[in-house]
């Protein structure tokens, strides 16, 4: 490839690169030591979320470094910049957990601004925790630019009593701390080796999960998900990605030609399988949703009906991303899968192969313990399945890996904050076989649709964690174990059922056939509605004020514009 190859009368970056008019802007980039040649050359945003905030986000600029010698390497002038990220850890169990779904959409929509801002040709994502990995791939779609999408790996495992340890262990270890089952100086010796390294949290959570996604749905080079942060090898698929957004430039390989409804199938059949975030529900609907497809939480489910779980991984399983990586990584995932039927192999990636393609020299490794051939999974069918019934007439969502009893009946014990409900649980105020209700924390209600993680995991410290059921309008964190059913909808705020219960109604959930349901006639649930009152937040300006206003159900993604099916003209083509 040389520089000829590129097309500059056909870019974005010729509105501010070409022509005498631009003699101005080219001034700007004079200044900033650029030679006439890098401003001729294509503009590639290099995007990370890179912050001081936690160990998900810290090793994400030294990757963008190695990212950006890779553009260089394929004839291309990279722009670096940031953007935010909200990481769940330390937003969980209080309200700056408000504004951690919120932010996927600041991401999308400020990678989008600077984008377009600065007439950028392609770009390069590496996101580290939860949400920046969703919002990074939806702003890649929304552009519609070429694209690669990089995951920053997850933290190395800690080391507690000869055991490995994640964050969620320390979580669970305030449960225990609470119950008496664990001492002041065990969980302060806990809290200070469970996290040894910069990266994502170890299991799979939410941001393993999604980058899993980002391999199977083809917008990340193979097994760019799997090493850990720490490792250099991590460098090289970073500048690999940088040299392979050239090449797509190259080919005019963009990623609405990747992300397609097959495509997303086949990234809802990588959760299933192993056993991944039911965030995931609210991911996968939202990328779809920047393309202009049609991807419900329920066509998710339809995939997580008929996908067998087949890796053994935390939270419901045993072992942690790394020691996936060390097995053969999402490539020995898809490896199985696509052998048995349960991907689209032939669905296009950033490599300009197919899914098929990219597999052709992995061989699946038997002696290996955390991924199991689809010829004996784990369970017959995935590791996540969606609720639907007369409590969630638009759906709701659970984690069944590693759970044995998948039916759940018992009485509701209703809250309407995610605080009350945890004072309940930290004092004790419960019983086993209660149904714990949080509502008013949907993204409209809460707004923000909060993650319950230190509730659920306070629950499991007790060890009350397969005694009790949890439902809310609100989210488990991809880290939840247990009978815990979130996104269940209408929200409360909206006047769904969930907002209409009261202590004592008799709640049934069934894992098995799919259903979550209230024993209230219709004439019940309509004479409770004839009186219920919409409340207000105390979010009546800034950010999450706007939000509730204009996000839409959690069944859709959670989403706050029209989306592709609505676009006239695609930025990629200005």
């Amino acid at each position: 490839m040389d520089a000829k190859s590129f097309d500059k009368s056909k870019l974005p970056s010729r509105h501010v690169t070409e022509g005498p008019d631009r003699a101005p802007h080219r001034s700007y980039y004079y200044a900033m030591g650029l030679t006439e040649e890098e401003i001729h050359q294509p503009f590639v945003g290099v995007v990370s979320c890179w912050n001081e905030a936690a160990p998900c986000n810290i090793a994400l600029m030294r990757q963008a470094q190695a990212a950006k010698a890779g553009v260089k390497q394929g004839l291309g002038t990279p722009r670096e910049f940031c953007t935010i990220t909200v990481t769940d850890g330390i937003a969980m169990g209080h309200q700056g957990m408000k504004s951690s779904l919120v932010s996927r959409e600041v991401i999308t929509d400020s990678i989008e601004l600077t984008m377009r801002g600065h007439s950028y040709d392609a770009m390069v994502g590496l996101a580290g925790c939860d949400k920046s990995l969703p919002g990074m791939m939806m702003a890649m779609v929304r552009l519609n630019v070429p694209s690669v999408f990089m995951y920053g790996g997850s933290i190395l495992p800690g080391r507690f009593k000869g055991k490995d340890v994640t964050v969620v262990d320390v979580f669970e270890g305030v449960g225990q701390h609470s119950a008496g089952k664990m001492s002041s100086e065990d969980l302060h010796e806990l809290e200070c080796v469970a996290c040894p390294s910069a990266g994502s949290c170890g299991g799979q959570f939410t941001a393993n999960t999604m980058a899993c996604v980002s391999e199977a749905m083809g917008l990340a080079l193979p097994s760019s998900s799997g090493a850990p942060a720490p490792y250099e090898s991590r460098d090289e698929y970073a500048a690999a990605s940088g040299r392979q957004v050239m090449e797509l430039v190259a080919k005019g390989i963009r990623p609405r030609d990747i992300v397609t409804r097959k495509s997303l199938e086949n990234a809802a059949t990588v959760v299933a399988a192993s056993g991944g975030s039911t965030n995931a529900a609210l991911h996968l609907p939202a990328i779809a949703h920047e393309a202009g497809i049609d991807f419900d939480l329920f066509e998710v489910a339809e995939i997580f009906k008929k996908t067998p779980y087949i890796a053994d991984l935390k939270p419901g399983g045993k072992y942690v991303a790394k020691d996936m990586y060390d097995a053969g990584g999402v490539p020995m995932l898809l490896k199985t899968l696509n052998e048995g039927g349960f991907l689209h192999g032939d669905c296009l990636t950033v490599t300009g192969k197919t899914i098929a393609e990219n597999l052709e020299t992995v061989t699946f490794d038997d002696t290996q313990k955390v991924i199991y051939p689809v010829s004996n999974p784990i369970t017959p069918t995935g590791g996540v399945v969606g609720l639907r019934g007369s409590l969630a007439p638009n759906g709701a969502i659970v984690k069944v890996a590693g759970m044995s009893e998948l039916v759940f009946e018992g009485p509701a014990r209703v809250f309407d904050s995610e605080e009350e409900a945890f004072a309940a649980v930290e004092n004790k105020q419960y019983e086993e076989g209660d149904v714990l209700v949080i509502r008013y924390e949907g993204p409209r209600g809460g707004p923000g649709m909060r993650e319950m993680l230190s509730t659920t995991a306070a629950l499991y410290g007790q060890g009350m964690g397969d005694k009790v059921a949890l439902i809310t309008d609100g989210r488990f964190s991809g880290a939840t174990r247990g009978f815990c059913i979130g996104h269940v909808g209408p929200e409360a705020a909206e006047g769904g059922p969930i907002g209409l219960l009261e202590n004592g109604d008799m709640i049934k959930i069934d894992a098995e056939k799919g259903t979550l349901d209230v024993a209230l006639s219709q004439e019940q649930l309509e004479e409770r509605a004839s009186k219920w009152q919409p409340r207000e937040t105390d979010y009546q300006t800034g950010t999450l004020w706007k939000y509730a206003q204009q996000v839409g159900p959690a069944f859709k993604g959670a989403v706050t514009h029209p989306g592709g099916d609505k676009e006239v003209v695609c930025y990629a083509d200005i």
